[in-house]
């Protein structure tokens, strides 16, 4: 099935991304590979989860379960692609084992150091206090100089003023919380944020302004900045599509027809956009996955493009982790926060 190339880092040496070296043969399908992984660290809960790669134009794609893998790439063998979160709970303490949670709270992590989970003051020195904690336990003024929290990269962009509140939190209100605890109340405050679960995706709006489009739990959104502009929701939305490089979202607001216009920079990256609208449209409005029927972003004057949405829908993952019934995995939370974070920041 795959050759002896694979290549699977332990999760405690990265930090969500696990990197994926080898050389599939021609028929092995997308799906393999997420088994693989999932099966590597005994991870049940894995719907959430996807593997993305990054192509020889820079444009990322997730892998299709349901394809070969040899046809999606367009690189040469050997492959490398990034183990991630892909659809993020929308309940996180609904999340049934705390491996589950473990893996979401290193990608928020990652989320926060890159910019694309973005918070107000005190969100950020919360979650950052939240990190801390977990990475340290309790303040130790005989092991903590007044400097240590400059030794952790948490955000873009760390000012002295924010480094002091996290510390003072650290201090004062995180202390006894054993690092699962401070990772469930990073969860907690990071999901009612309003980029959580955010993979920005630039372009241009019908003004030539630029914007990121994104897809949540909740539904569509629009940024422009750090500003929210458009939440569509799920059950408005009627239909996305796209041609060429421009992305339509039609739906209902306000019981009136509304039609977005987008502009991406490539044909590429307007069929990535519209792949991953559509998967997280069935992924959190649709109640069982067979409902779910192959779409098509074609119309009478134009060819366009079928998907078919594969994988279980949010209701049955949780329905099916209340079931799970097992000795759960030991969970070993990292020691240092200066892995290496080899992703190109996209917001």
């Amino acid at each position: 099935m795959v050759s002896n190339a694979l290549y699977i880092p332990n999760i405690e040496c990265a930090v969500i991304t696990v990197c994926c070296v080898f050389s599939p043969q021609r028929e092995t399908k997308g799906q393999f590979l997420v088994d693989h992984v999932c099966n590597h660290y005994s991870l049940l809960e894995k719907d959430y989860f996807g593997i993305r790669y990054v192509d020889p134009e820079k444009q990322r794609h997730w892998l299709e379960p349901n394809k070969p893998i040899v046809k999606q790439m367009k690189s040469q063998q050997p492959y490398t692609m990034c183990f991630r979160v892909k659809f993020y709970p929308h309940e996180p303490m609904k999340i049934k084992e705390e491996l589950t949670r473990y893996l979401l709270y290193l990608q928020l992590k990652r989320d926060v150091y890159h910019g694309r989970l973005l918070c107000p003051f005190a969100d950020a020195a919360y979650l950052g206090a939240c990190i801390v904690q977990a990475e340290l336990g309790d303040y130790d003024q005989d092991e903590h100089p007044p400097d240590y929290i400059q030794d952790f990269k948490l955000f873009p962009k760390q000012s002295l003023k924010l480094e002091r509140k996290i510390i003072d939190i650290h201090k004062n209100e995180l202390r006894g919380q054993c690092s699962a605890v401070a990772e469930l109340h990073l969860l907690q405050r990071a999901h009612n944020l309003e980029t959580y679960g955010v993979d920005p995706h630039p372009c241009k709006d019908f003004t030539g302004s630029t914007a990121f489009l994104g897809f949540t739990a909740t539904g569509f959104v629009v940024f422009q900045g750090n500003k929210r502009i458009h939440l569509l929701k799920w059950a408005d939305v009627n239909k996305l599509k796209f041609e060429g490089k421009t992305f339509y979202v039609i739906g209902i607001q306000k019981e009136k027809k509304l039609v977005l216009t987008f502009h991406t920079s490539t044909p590429a990256a307007c069929k990535h956009l519209w792949k991953c609208g559509v998967e997280n449209q069935a992924f959190y409005k649709c109640a069982k996955s067979s409902q779910i029927k192959t779409v098509s972003s074609s119309n009478i004057f134009f060819k366009g493009s079928r998907f078919r949405y594969s994988g279980r829908v949010a209701k049955e993952v949780i329905e099916a982790s209340s079931k799970i019934q097992r000795e759960p995995p030991e969970v070993h939370s990292l020691v240092s926060l200066e892995t290496p974070i080899t992703e190109t920041p996209c917001w």
